[in-house]
């Protein structure tokens, strides 16, 4: 199964695709146990000090790798999102309010797990992201795809692409980006991207899908590029990657740019 076939039937048959995630023992086992124990939690203490719950939720957030770094996330969470100078909404990434939002303790005290987001609504992320890495096992591609449909539609600007390295990684497939792009500011790129791609048609679920068939073929291409020639690594070529200190630059970025 190539890139696109695998994206496309999977995208096809999402709620099937997902039912069968949930239905693995494991998946399975750590659902049952963070529904029957989420709604006990009071605080963020308490909260935070089960790492079985708090890692599902970090995991359905997509922050599975910021799960060691319980100071930052109690900063915010502690801070929650009403002040307009709090924690989470200084910060570009906009998972961070997602999950201050869904886990609002601040607004709400001990009864902010009581509410369906912080319940099924999060273990319904919990199932997305694992059915996202389940296809990265076959095709990182089909991963990056599924990522993207789930992801684009929010995204307020090219800044927030571009600050994103998985939603990056799409659109310099899709749009054929030179390797020397990667020389240019931010906001020289930004400015590039934006000329080749209309964000706000990410909303729109046929525009959505092009853009990803699109995006689908170019990968498989470049991956079936790899195959045949010797020595070649893993990375794609003509693939830019952009510098960390950039990336950095963009997930400071305030609201305004996101």
């Amino acid at each position: 199964m190539n890139t696109i076939s695998g994206y496309r039937q999977i995208a096809a048959n999402l709620q099937k695709s997902l039912a069968s995630v949930a239905a693995r023992p494991e998946i399975a086992r750590e659902t049952a146990y963070y529904l029957a124990h989420i709604r006990d939690v009071k605080s963020i203490d308490e909260f935070i000090k089960n790492d079985r719950l708090f890692n599902f939720a970090m995991k359905a957030f997509g922050l599975k790798d910021m799960a060691y770094g319980k100071a930052f996330m109690r900063k915010v969470l502690a801070e929650g999102i009403d002040g307009k100078s709090s924690f989470a909404l200084q910060l570009a990434d906009p998972r961070f309010r997602e999950f201050a939002e869904t886990f609002n303790f601040v607004r709400y005290g001990g009864t902010a797990t009581t509410f369906t987001r912080a319940q099924q609504g999060t273990v319904d992320k919990y199932l997305r992201v694992e059915l996202e890495d389940q296809a990265a096992v076959g095709d990182e591609g089909i991963r990056l795809a599924l990522y993207f449909q789930r992801k684009a539609p929010e995204v307020g600007s090219i800044y927030g692409l571009m600050g994103d390295r998985a939603l990056f990684k799409v659109v310099q497939t899709a749009l054929d980006l030179p390797a020397a792009s990667s020389k240019a500011d931010i906001d020289k790129l930004a400015a590039l991207i934006g000329s080749k791609i209309d964000i706000a048609k990410f909303k729109d679920e046929a525009a959505l899908g092009k853009f990803l068939s699109r995006f689908a073929a170019r990968w498989q291409a470049a991956e079936s590029a790899n195959a045949s020639a010797p020595q070649i690594g893993l990375a794609l070529p003509g693939l830019l990657s952009l510098p960390n200190a950039t990336m950095l630059a963009l997930q400071s970025l305030r609201k305004g740019k996101t």
